[in-house]
């Protein structure tokens, strides 16, 4: 419980740092590639340091959980940045707080889990979240649309890996500290890649360090939450972890309002909703 609730905060206040960066210029695919690689670092020296990684290296474990790492966080984190530099941190957060539904839908779908009352009930609470994020009566200056989209894609991708990951934490010998470090190198590749496809030209060094200077607050949040992430899963159960995990979008809302009231517009409403998509979650994780 206190890994994944000490996860949940840091993921946050990532999402709030990243607000912060975006507002000095920053640009979302180069963002992308210096937190997940500033998260590679931590995750890498937290893995040097636990001798159990060590004794337990399977290549297909550590492929497996490269794959994973493709979708959440390598393409996810791409689609995250964009959503946080269009819509903002705290909406973004309340949007990806949903993941519990598609989670569940997931389970649904594909595991033939049954739909219960409480997971109904969840899923109208997350929805009236949604409903009432929609009909704000006042946007941020910044705020597009689009960016929604974008953290909801986002949320879909990296509760498809979430799933993945529970399933197959049974079936592998490989440390929490060795699945993350795997997720991340693959993600970091495949974020990296884009970056330098996707531009004419390289950036200067100076424009190099500008951004990593931007960045790099955010990325050691990052790692650092992605280490308690694996490491709650790996070692609580699903139903535990997965709601306390959620409230990542609470926290982002209340560091916002802290940090961020003016140029985020954190009033009541989006207070609500962000409370309503928690306890949706909670309902959903609880009674799974």
């Amino acid at each position: 419980m206190l890994l994944a609730l000490s996860s949940a905060v840091l993921f946050g206040a990532m999402t709030v740092a990243l607000r912060f960066a975006f507002r000095s210029g920053g640009a979302p695919d180069v963002g992308a590639a210096v937190t997940t690689g500033t998260g590679l670092v931590v995750v890498l020296f937290a893995a040097a340091l636990d001798p159990a990684t060590h004794s337990t290296l399977s290549a297909h474990d550590l492929g497996v959980f490269a794959l994973a790492g493709i979708l959440a966080p390598g393409i996810s984190q791409l689609l995250f940045m964009v959503a946080i530099r269009d819509a903002g941190a705290s909406r973004s957060s309340v949007v990806v707080g949903t993941a519990p539904l598609f989670g569940a839908t997931f389970a649904i779908v594909f595991l033939d889990e049954p739909l219960t009352v409480p997971l109904a009930l969840g899923a109208t609470l997350i929805v009236t979240a949604g409903a009432l994020l929609v009909r704000e009566p006042a946007w941020p200056e910044h705020f597009r649309l689009i960016g929604v989209a974008y953290a909801l894609v986002a949320t879909v991708v990296f509760s498809a890996r979430d799933v993945f990951v529970r399933w197959y934490s049974g079936e592998t010998s490989l440390g929490s500290l060795g699945a993350a470090a795997a997720s991340l190198t693959a993600a970091w590749l495949v974020i990296a890649g884009f970056t330098a496809f996707s531009r004419d030209r390289g950036p200067s060094w100076s424009a190099v360090r500008t951004e990593v200077v931007r960045f790099l607050p955010a990325g050691l949040l990052f790692g650092l939450s992605y280490v308690l992430l694996f490491a709650a899963y790996f070692r609580g159960k699903v139903t535990v972890v997965s709601p306390l995990v959620a409230t990542e979008s609470l926290w982002t809302v209340l560091l916002s309002a802290l940090l961020l009231r003016r140029s985020e517009l954190v009033g009541p409403r989006l207070v609500l909703g962000a409370v309503l998509v928690v306890a949706g979650g909670v309902l959903i994780g609880a009674f799974r």
